[in-house]
C-alpha cells in the first residue's frame, strides 16, 4: 500500500530529525522503500504558543506492506525514541512529528486513526511539499 507521511520539527537539528525519522521508518516498518520525498520548507508555527520555533516540513510517500494502523503505531514509536514526550500539550514544540495522510484509497474515522488526515487540506505546510511528489492526487472525500 502506499502511503503519504508529513514530517516537522521544530527543536534541536531539525533537519537531522526529519532525516533521521525517514531513516528509522525505512529500517523498521515491513518491507518498507521509500516512493518519493518532497522538499523541506522553512514554516512558521500554526496554533502554537508565542515565541515558538520555526517549522522545518516535508512529507514522504512510502510503499509498505502494513496495515495504516500497524504504520501509526511505528509512526507514533520513532517520534517516542527520538524525544518527543508521551504526555504534551497540544502543539507544543517538538523533535519530529510524523502525521498519516492518507494510505491509498483507504478510509477510517475510527477512535485511533481518521484518514484521510481530516486537516490535510487546510495546511499549506503539508500542501506545498506533497505538491512537489504528487501534484494531481486526489484524495476520497476531497
Amino acid at each position: 500500500m502506499i502511503f503519504g507521511i508529513a514530517l516537522g520539527s521544530n527543536l534541536g537539528d531539525r533537519a537531522a530529525n526529519l532525516r533521521r525519522g525517514i531513516e528509522l521508518l525505512l529500517q523498521r516498518v515491513p518491507q518498507c522503500r521509500g516512493v518519493a520525498k518532497g522538499g523541506v520548507y522553512e514554516t512558521e508555527p500554526v496554533d502554537c504558543a508565542p515565541g515558538t520555533q520555526a517549522f522545518l516540513n516535508s512529507v514522504i510517500e512510502i510503499e509498505a506492506s502494513c496495515t495504516p494502523s500497524e504504520l501509526h503505531w511505528h509512526l507514533a514509536a520513532i517520534e517516542i525514541e527520538l524525544g518527543r514526550s508521551v504526555e504534551r500539550e497540544k502543539n507544543a514544540p517538538r523533535t519530529l512529528d510524523l502525521d498519516l495522510l492518507y494510505a491509498g484509497d483507504f478510509v477510517s474515522d475510527g477512535l485511533t486513526i481518521i484518514l484521510p488526515h481530516p486537516r490535510l487540506h487546510l495546511r499549506r505546510f503539508v500542501l506545498q511539499p506533497l505538491a512537489d511528489i504528487r501534484p494531481d492526487l486526489k484524495l476520497p472525500g476531497h
